[in-house]
């Protein structure tokens, strides 16, 4: 997937020097990588930018470049910010690749690529030329292209290409050691926060130490909810049964999941790292932010705009355990917004989920980095890798790096300046009575209503299938019973004689010029609409995911 941040606040994140553009990495050409690398403990270092992209070093063909890291999408692309490397291989396969906000294009090459200790020869990528319609420069933002992280099932360079070629680069890295468990973490730090003691982290096979725990955790099965398409499948988990979000006011907030094959009182709950800002049912983000005093819903960005010294509460459950949000993540100031009287305002993180709908209805909400710096986080691929084996189904861990009393005391230092005025009038939730609901607009409405029929599909179709069925059998129950009854009448003719049957001739069989011929079943079909399901002015351009 791709995050979905309007363009004007990235820039307002790289043009602020408290947030200014510091990735450590370089592009640099070095000496090629060995065919074979030992696995060392040691973590896959994580840069932010401005609490807004994630980044990690991949090398290609020698290259060393920065890659935005994405668990919502499975292909890995880059367009080289100078001359492309001798050492990549065109295998003349073109290829497109769409996202909630913006596509690249190119031809799918192979090289040599190196992440971190591992290394894969003829790995395959696609050589992107043209990144405008994916952001506006890409390389002033800090990075040189995509990794996919995803299913290797929703990768296109594999439809592409053979299924051992096209394969995605944590898929060879699993495959060609035997040793390596198949999993993946992260670890996500927090900009503007002095007390975050964590550093960002990413792991293939191993856990940061010191989070050991987060495998005793419990063990999210993302297939509880099945797709229907492979390019379908994510990384996604069910929330509690009917206390999965708890809201500021401490309740949980309720309302019935789009899926239609989601359990009664859930939700389920997509893990992408692609994402800023987390997507959330529309109700959902109303009830975290809605009750605000002097919360404005922003209808050209879609996002609720809050004053920056609102501490809200926010806490997710998942295998019975709390997940809690940093009250710095609810309400975000990485951005620099203004209201239309110049005041300084702060983004509700949590966006009501609009464009980026999943459009066959298999999820809810998006859970971003807003989320994501909340909870060290395991992604373990199982028998995605190799289903000739009993890996067991994929599954998510997460463990909380929340305490939430030293939480609270970090947003009074930050955004109150260290004054506790959190219990002031003006700080206060107006009854649920006053609450503001943000306006769907027109295109949102015709949106939603495609998305219902689309994700609906299969049953609307079985309930078509099964009415043309019953009217078929219904038709033909009344010509049999037409036919048995002419039969009948027939006979009771050949008993009385010749001149009765002519006598009654014309009641038995009507004048051949009304015609007799079979009644034609009514036709019916079925013809889904398309829809554009594009940013609708909420992309960020500047940003990634995978839809």
């Amino acid at each position: 997937m791709r995050s979905l941040i309007p363009l004007s606040l990235l820039l307002a994140v790289l043009d602020t020097p408290v947030y200014g553009l510091r990735v450590p990495f370089e592009v640099r050409i070095v000496d090629a990588p060995s065919t074979s690398l030992a696995r060392r403990a040691t973590p896959i270092p994580i840069s932010n930018t401005g609490n807004a992209q994630y980044i990690s070093n991949v090398t290609l063909g020698g290259t060393t470049l920065p890659l935005l890291l994405d668990t919502g999408s499975s292909d890995l692309w880059v367009h080289f910010p100078s001359t492309v490397p001798s050492g990549t291989t065109d295998t003349g396969d073109s290829l497109s690749l769409s996202y909630a906000v913006g596509k690249v294009a190119g031809n799918v090459h192979t090289t040599k690529v190196q992440f971190g200790d591992y290394s894969v020869d003829n790995q395959a990528f696609l050589l992107v030329e043209d990144t405008s319609t994916f952001t506006s420069d890409i390389h002033a933002q800090g990075y040189d292209g995509l990794l996919g992280l995803g299913p290797n099932g929703g990768s296109q360079i594999r439809k592409k290409l053979d299924k051992d070629t096209g394969d995605s680069l944590l898929t060879h890295i699993f495959e060609q050691d035997n040793t390596t468990e198949n999993y993946i973490t992260f670890l996500l730090d927090r900009k503007g926060d002095s007390t975050d003691p964590f550093t960002g982290q990413f792991t293939i096979g191993e856990v940061v130490p010191g989070f050991e725990n987060v495998t005793s955790m419990p063990k999210l099965d993302v297939e509880t909810v099945q797709k229907i398409l492979e390019a379908d499948q994510h990384w996604q988990a069910l929330t509690d049964k009917d206390n999965g979000i708890i809201g500021p006011d401490g309740q949980a907030i309720k309302l019935k999941s789009i899926v239609p094959k989601a359990p009664s009182g859930q939700f389920v709950a997509v893990i992408d790292s692609g994402f800023t800002f987390s997507q959330v049912p529309r109700d959902v983000s109303d009830a975290i932010y809605g009750r605000v005093r002097g919360a404005v819903y922003d209808t050209k960005n879609e996002y609720w705009t809050i004053p920056c010294g609102q501490l809200l509460n926010l806490t997710f459950m998942f295998g019975g355990k709390p997940y809690p949000v940093h009250p710095l993540d609810v309400v975000d100031n990485n951005f620099s917004k203004t209201d239309a009287n110049g005041k300084r305002v702060c983004i509700g993180a949590f966006q009501p989920i609009t464009s980026a709908f999943s459009v066959l209805g298999h999820y809810d909400m998006i859970l971003g980095m807003s989320f994501l710096r909340n909870a060290y986080t395991l992604l373990d691929f199982g028998d995605w890798i190799d289903d000739t084996k009993d890996q067991g189904h994929p599954y998510i861990q997460m463990t909380s790096l929340l305490d939430v009393p030293a939480a609270r005391r970090d947003f009074i230092q930050i955004r109150l300046g260290g004054n506790d005025t959190t219990g002031d009038e003006q700080w206060s939730l107006l009854p649920v009575d006053q609450m503001q609901k943000s306006p769907v607009s027109e295109e949102e409405k015709k949106k939603l209503y495609q998305e219902m029929i689309l994700s609906r599909w299969p049953y609307i179709l079985i309930g078509c299938l099964a009415f043309l069925v019953l009217v078929a059998g219904l038709c033909i129950w009344k010509c049999c019973c037409r036919k048995k009854t002419k039969k009948t009448k027939s006979q009771m003719g050949i008993f009385k004689g010749k001149a009765e049957s002519s006598a009654y001739l014309p009641l038995q069989e009507p004048h051949r010029h009304h015609g007799t011929g079979a009644y034609p079943p009514p036709q019916y079909g079925f013809q889904p609409t398309h829809g554009d399901y594009g940013s609708g002015g909420q992309g960020y351009n500047g940003n990634h995911s995978h839809a």
